[in-house]
């Protein structure tokens, strides 16, 4: 879609995260935060959202039709949660004719505490002996140091050691992954409490606003998942033809 300023006045945007542990909505819009939950339960997110939804608007005084943009929290993550949330905003978007916007969460999750000192390392756990990992420098806006990649956590800690500072890690990466962190950086690394480890819908809501703000935006058509790496699905699919192969050989 082409970009489009847009007036930066009553302008309010429906943020939904469905793309790791964490269920969220947020509202956001007039350069405040209006509404944000989230929560973390044993139901599947596609029970969760559109009740969230539905209570976000209901509790904000709103209806769907109040809604300038709805955005989504793109990945990476998890890629049936990611899908469930994309496909959501798709279908808000579409029935609305209002226009879409992506969120990456390593760079939503990086919000969650911007006046760290020295580096924010946002690492998701992507199992398969990697994480999806990037780094900021933080301050009022977060300078993107290292762009998402699907990583070995070794080859991950090898970007980090050699810049100069301190590290706070943020992310579902750093409780499966605390100590081997901590062994390799020592006294140069901190992790953020369970408050700000998971990725807050209103720090993504916010993101968002900036990008409507700037017009960057998407028709809903246009609205795609962000995968680092082929779903395990394709992944196995290809590792069995590989084998295959090699047997006919």
């Amino acid at each position: 879609m082409k970009s489009v300023r847009f007036c930066q006045h009553f302008m309010k945007v429906l943020l939904l995260d469905t793309s790791g542990p964490v269920c969220g909505v947020a509202i956001a819009g007039d350069g405040d935060l209006i509404y944000e939950a989230w929560m973390k339960n044993k139901m599947t997110h596609s029970q969760k959202i559109m009740p969230m939804v539905d209570h976000a608007l209901q509790m904000s005084d709103l209806c769907v039709e109040d809604i300038d943009a709805f955005a989504a929290v793109v990945g990476p993550g998890s890629f049936t949660g990611v899908r469930i949330g994309v496909a959501t905003v798709k279908g808000l978007a579409s029935a609305q004719g209002k226009p879409c916007i992506e969120v990456d969460a390593l760079e939503a999750l990086s919000r969650n505490v911007p006046f760290s000192d020295g580096y924010i390392c946002t690492i998701l756990d992507a199992r398969a002996g990697q994480v999806y990992g990037a780094a900021f420098k933080a301050g009022n806006e977060s300078i993107r140091i290292l762009e998402d990649e699907a990583i070995r956590l070794d080859e991950y800690l090898d970007k980090l050691e050699n810049l100069p500072g301190n590290f706070l890690f943020v992310g579902d990466g750093t409780g499966v992954h605390r100590a081997a962190v901590e062994a390799r950086l020592g006294n140069r690394c901190r992790f953020a409490g369970p408050d700000h480890a998971q990725l807050r819908p209103g720090c993504a809501a916010m993101l968002a606003v900036q990008k409507l703000e700037a017009g960057d935006v998407k028709d809903a058509s246009a609205l795609l998942p962000l995968y680092l790496r082929a779903p395990q699905a394709e992944r196995e699919r290809a590792a069995k033809a590989k084998a295959d192969g090699a047997i006919k050989v």
